[in-house]
């Protein structure tokens, strides 16, 4: 039994699909911007919003790697590509109405958000053995904490780190280190649970922690089973609980 569990959220305890090529999703986000006096054609607003993240990344990279980073996994603030698209328009726009524009496209691109069958049980019952969970996400803020409010499982978490908080993002070990100072946490009373080898597993282990792989839906396709203290190649949420609690 463990002292601390550290979850990834999607593919790991929430079942998400998003989709941001359709063309309805850019025409009505073009609707949007118009709204405000910022006007773009549909396809001009899609490839400047992909430019600009793709920017974005490079210069954080940059910025990085110039402090001789052990790892450069940048994560930007999303809010900040859907502020220069007003910008761009000779639009000034206060902070709350990027926010808005963000989570209406983040709403318009996503198909489906829910949890994995029995993750709210899992979670009361780790909660219930003494256990302190925590969430580390590789995630906006803007979308992913009111994804939490919607599935209702803030709640359970002692603490939430979502990479755009931190300019950073698994599988940079800086990451890890920001929650293990954060709670003053000791690597070898966590475990991380997550669904990805190379930034929940890999990443993990170089911070020191135990590990849980879980091969779920949305796990990269090339992923094979690694190297972890437990291992599942088939989401089943029931049996996660048993292994932690022994």
């Amino acid at each position: 039994m463990y002292r601390n569990y550290v979850f990834d959220l999607y593919g790991t305890l929430v079942d998400i699909h998003t989709d941001e090529s359709g063309t309805e999703l850019w025409e009505k986000l073009a609707l949007f911007y118009g709204y405000y006096g910022a006007v773009y054609p549909p396809e001009e607003l899609k490839k400047r919003y992909e430019s600009l993240c793709r920017q974005k990344e490079v210069e954080m990279k940059s910025s990085m790697e110039s402090h001789d980073a052990h790892e450069a996994c940048p994560e930007i603030q999303i809010e900040e590509v859907f502020e220069v698209l007003f910008l761009e328009k000779g639009v000034q726009p206060e902070l709350s109405l990027c926010v808005h524009a963000g989570q209406f496209f983040r709403a318009l691109s996503t198909e489906y958000v829910k949890l994995y069958e029995g993750v709210p049980k899992m979670l009361e019952q780790l909660k219930k053995s003494g256990g302190n969970l925590y969430l580390l996400s590789n995630a906006q803020r803007i979308f992913t904490e009111y994804e939490l409010n919607y599935l209702d499982i803030r709640k359970y978490f002692d603490g939430i780190l979502i990479s755009s908080e931190y300019g950073t993002k698994k599988p940079d070990v800086r990451f890890y280190e920001i929650l293990l100072k954060k709670y003053d946490l000791k690597p070898g009373t966590c475990i991380m649970i997550g669904n990805d080898v190379r930034c929940d597993i890999e990443g993990a282990r170089k911070a020191g922690m135990d590990t849980f792989y879980i091969h779920s839906n949305i796990s990269p396709k090339e992923d094979q089973r690694p190297d972890s203290t437990f291992c599942l190649m088939k989401m089943d949420i029931p049996k996660v609980t048993a292994l932690l609690l022994g």
